[in-house]
């Protein structure tokens, strides 16, 4: 059984995530994979550098911070750096799954662009964790982003309500860890999984 993890920008996804993990699920991170093909393939790294220059790339470590600030100001950017990698990403999250099914009866992916990169049809089934926005903006300018880095992201992120329509399940994330971890569980029931 595949199952994605998905939500919008502070929504709490990770948090949801970790519990698979913690629950000894195999858990595979779309960031993790983007970031490690950033890093690892040097075919990858020479077309940002093209598109993005030389700064995009310290010590061969990508510069994350400096691409951020390019592709969430400038659509276009965004789309270039999205169809270099998420082809790539996309491949690299198809095999692991494949692999991993080989001993693993369920496999997890967290992702926060599962339907902006149509990987829907790749999952048996899509969680949607969802949040107030205020909630999320709080969440995440407590972990450093500010206010006007979470809206450039958010606007590039499909709307909650859209996604509503597409998830197969969706747990509301506004009050408590202990609450969403409830749901977590209740999931797994829900599956046959536990």
């Amino acid at each position: 059984m595949k199952i994605a993890i998905t939500g919008n920008i502070g929504s709490g996804k990770s948090t949801f995530s970790k519990f698979a993990e913690d629950a000894k699920y195999p858990l595979l991170k779309a960031d993790d994979i983007s970031k490690s093909i950033l890093e690892n393939n040097e075919k990858v790294r020479a077309l940002v550098i093209k598109e993005f220059g030389d700064k995009s790339f310290n010590n061969k470590k990508p510069d994350t911070s400096y691409l951020a600030k390019i592709v969430f100001s400038d659509p276009v950017k965004l789309q270039k750096l999205e169809s270099i990698l998420h082809p790539r990403v996309i491949d690299s999250i198809d095999k692991s799954i494949s692999e991993l099914q080989k001993t693993n009866k369920i496999v997890f992916l967290e992702a926060a662009l599962v339907y902006e990169a149509d990987m829907e049809k790749m999952f048996d089934y899509v969680i949607l964790i969802t949040a107030q926005r205020e909630l999320r903006l709080a969440r995440k300018i407590s972990s450093g982003i500010t206010e006007a880095d979470f809206c450039k992201r958010e606007s590039n992120q499909i709307p909650e309500e859209e996604k509503k329509k597409r998830a197969d399940f969706i747990f509301s994330n506004d009050t408590s860890i202990e609450d969403l971890k409830s749901k977590f569980n209740l999931l797994l029931i829900t599956l046959g999984i536990n």
